[in-house]
């Protein structure tokens, strides 16, 4: 549940996952809470967590010796999202969502899915803002807007784009970096990318885009969702077409050029049968694998016709 592959017969973990975690990880116990219980001690830590958002999260540390995650109120290297009471397999959706991702080459940190006392299925990522006992500068793009978490979706992608040349140190890398987020985004439904969800680090004197967090095909939990995009693209929110997110945001507004567009594309067209592996893969259930695929299916057909 952390590497995708199957896991040893008598565990939850591949060995090959547990190293991932760390080389001197030999086993991984489940969470000592119930889905219920994680929400709850979200609740009550919440003020002493440095990531908010709508989803619970509990910071935790990985206890090597123990060979288990510990909750902690600071000073945590992980984070951990129990099951929504109100939206069904968000943990499996999410970690799914961030493996295709990193399919197609966006930087995503180390996150799998970790067995809850419940036998419920609780998603974690690594920090990538921690490094041993160091804190690694990161801004999200609410504050470098000036905006709040009241505010974080009045913006447009055209803003990001601004954000991303006045502060990456090699802007041009980044617009590409950044188109490759905004076309999967799209095609993934991860109709929820305001401007707390991107984010600048800077690593050795280099500020660039972080590794890619959050992502959640939301047009398949929210079922009726009416927007495909959280900042619009040419002013529009749903209805995006090839012109609107390849030909202009593409090309006339990051600049790429059409050889730059074409490998871009390619390599997602290139993945796509992989992205089938994957979702049949995952820990969704049968009927929202089927919504995941129809999902990308339309989309991909859309941006193609």
């Amino acid at each position: 549940m952390i590497t995708g592959e199957k896991f040893d017969e008598g565990g939850d973990y591949s060995r090959r996952g547990l190293q991932l975690l760390d080389r001197r990880l030999a086993a991984l116990a489940p969470l000592p809470y119930s889905a219920a219980e994680q929400r709850q001690e979200a609740i009550e830590r919440a003020g002493k967590m440095s990531v908010q958002g709508i989803q619970p999260k509990i910071s935790a540390v990985l206890n090597i010796p123990g060979g288990r995650f510990d909750v902690v109120d600071s000073g945590g290297k992980f984070i951990l999202k129990p099951p929504s009471a109100d939206f069904a397999e968000l943990p499996e959706n999410e970690d799914l969502t961030m493996r295709l991702a990193a399919s197609v080459g966006i930087e995503t940190p180390l996150h799998g899915l970790l067995r809850a006392g419940d036998g419920s299925l609780t998603y974690f990522i690594r920090r990538f803002d921690r490094e041993k006992k160091q804190r690694i500068p990161v801004e999200d793009f609410a504050q470098l807007s000036n905006a709040s978490r009241d505010t974080k979706y009045e913006s447009s992608m055209e803003n990001i784009a601004t954000v991303v040349e006045r502060y990456c140190t090699f802007p041009a890398l980044e617009r590409i970096k950044l188109f490759s987020q905004a076309l999967f985004s799209f095609l993934a439904g991860n109709e929820d990318m305001h401007l707390k969800n991107f984010s600048l680090i800077t690593r050795r004197e280099v500020t660039s885009l972080s590794p890619a967090y959050d992502l959640v095909n939301s047009t398949i939990v929210l079922k009726r969702a009416k927007e495909e995009m959280a900042l619009p693209i040419r002013g529009k929110k749903s209805g995006i077409t090839h012109n609107d997110l390849i030909r202009y945001f593409g090309g006339e507004r990051l600049k790429l050029s059409p050889e730059q567009l074409t490998e871009i594309i390619t390599r997602f067209a290139t993945d796509l049968p992989r992205w089938g592996e994957l979702i049949e893969a995952s820990f969704l259930s049968p009927e929202m694998k089927n919504a995941y695929t129809e999902v990308i299916r339309q989309r991909w057909e859309r941006l193609s016709g």
